[in-house]
Parts: structure tokens; C-alpha cells; sequence
């Protein structure tokens, strides 16, 4: 079960608030790199999204773990912020998510923010909306009426006798 993931972004503070919105969740600036900001989706699994700016990487720290920062901070052992230059303009990761908005909710937020979003039928899979996020990152967003299918297919023995394993 993913609790969080992090995404890189031109603003990450417009994408913060797009996914604060999509799931009517709480947005929050990120203290362990400038510029970034973490979404709480509020819900009972601790859902989140951290957003930092793409010109920033994760590296691993270095030296054996020690006690607990008593702030945000990092400690040199655990993982580190790092620029690069230039910034990717596409990158191979992405998420679904599951959202509290319609359909045509979800749309209007794309268009809102100049974002390409189109409803994709993935077979005998499921349904999604790719929510082009500053029309490079994919987020598939799964709406409620979205979200039975995909977990109903989302098993092991179902995925098996879709992709022959």
C-alpha cells in the first residue's frame, strides 16, 4: 500500500493545490526542500503527495543513522536534496489516485489550469482520467464511480490472465 510519493514540478506550489483540490485535502509548504510543499488527502491511511521543484533530485544521505532531528530537518544520514540542471521535462514516473470529484470536476481543473485531461478506457481493466499535470507528469485519477472497477481488476489472478503471467 503506497502512503506517499513525491512528484517534481515547473510550480510546485499550482500542483500542490490542484491535488489539495482534487482530494479536498490539506496543503502544507515542505521544509526539508525549498519550494516544496506536502498534500494530506485526510484520509484514515495517512495519504499524501509531496511536490518539490524539478530542478531538485533525491540522493541518499550519508554515514550510519543517529537519533531523530527534533524539527523537519534532515540529518546527513537520511536522504538528501540535491540540484540538477536542467530540470526534466518528461519523466517515466506516475500515480493513480483515487479522487472525491466527478468526472467533469477533474476536467475542469485541467482546463482551469491549461492541463491536458482525457478519459481513458484501459480495456478490461479500468477506467481513468490522464490528468496531465503542467502537461508533462501523468496522474491517473480514478473518480468514485471509477474506482470499483479498478479494484474489482487490480488482483493478482485478473492482471495474471491479462498480461499472461
Amino acid at each position: 500500500m503506497i502512503h506517499h510519493f513525491s512528484i517534481p514540478a515547473s510550480n510546485p506550489e499550482r500542483v500542490a493545490r490542484v491535488f489539495a483540490e482534487l482530494w479536498r485535502g490539506s496543503l502544507f509548504p515542505f521544509p526539508v526542500a525549498p519550494r516544496s510543499f506536502i498534500v494530506l488527502a485526510g484520509d484514515e491511511r495517512g495519504t499524501a503527495v509531496e511536490v518539490y521543484p524539478d530542478d531538485v533530485c533525491l540522493v541518499p544521505g550519508v554515514g550510519e543513522a543517529g537519533p531523530a532531528t527534533p524539527d523537519a530537518s534532515l540529518a546527513p544520514w537520511e536522504v538528501q536534496m540535491s540540484e540538477r540542471n536542467p530540470a526534466p521535462r518528461a519523466i517515466s514516473t506516475h500515480a493513480a489516485i483515487a479522487s472525491v470529484l466527478e468526472e467533469a470536476e477533474v476536467k475542469a481543473i485541467a482546463a482551469r489550469e491549461g492541463w491536458r485531461a482525457v478519459t481513458c478506457d484501459r480495456g478490461p481493466a479500468f477506467r481513468v482520467v490522464e490528468l496531465w499535470l503542467e502537461n508533462r507528469v501523468l496522474i491517473e485519477v480514478l473518480t468514485p464511480s471509477m474506482c470499483g472497477r479498478y479494484l474489482d481488476f487490480m488482483q493478482p489472478k485478473k492482471v495474471a490472465a491479462l498480461l499472461g503471467g
